[in-house]
């Protein structure tokens, strides 16, 4: 099974697709996967450690996250910014290193959107 975000822009430089990520030994990156005893409300999108991430779409960046505040949400990664207006494809940050923290862990971005109807249209599976 391959995942993968299609619709929007590619997030993670060097890549070709917004890859979802496999199960590894850390736990799987599809949404709706289960995380101990709750489901994952994101998508986790393959990266390189120290990789450009770029934005899925043009908007505006509104500070650092707050759990009930924003809209679309990144994690595992070093923003170069964190106010201000952004273009699709600008560079957004790099992603942080998990391989150093999660030995075994696939490398990878966390993306929430907090309408899971415009995350999941998005979602097709190659078989």
């Amino acid at each position: 099974l391959f995942s993968t975000l299609s619709a929007l822009s590619i997030l993670c430089a060097g890549h070709h697709s917004n890859r979802v990520r496999a199960c590894d030994v850390h736990g799987c990156g599809a949404f709706h996967s289960k995380r101990g005893n709750d489901l994952h409300k994101a998508v986790d999108l393959v990266c390189d450690d120290y990789g450009i991430v770029n934005a899925p779409f043009s908007g505006s960046l509104a500070g650092p996250v707050s759990q009930w505040v924003h809209c679309v949400k990144i994690f595992n990664i070093c923003p170069y910014r964190y106010m201000g207006p952004v273009a699709q494809g600008e560079p957004l940050g790099y992603l942080l290193p998990l391989q150093e923290r999660f030995s075994g862990i696939t490398s990878h971005l966390e993306l929430h959107i907090q309408y899971v109807t415009v995350l999941t249209r998005h979602l097709s599976y190659d078989l």
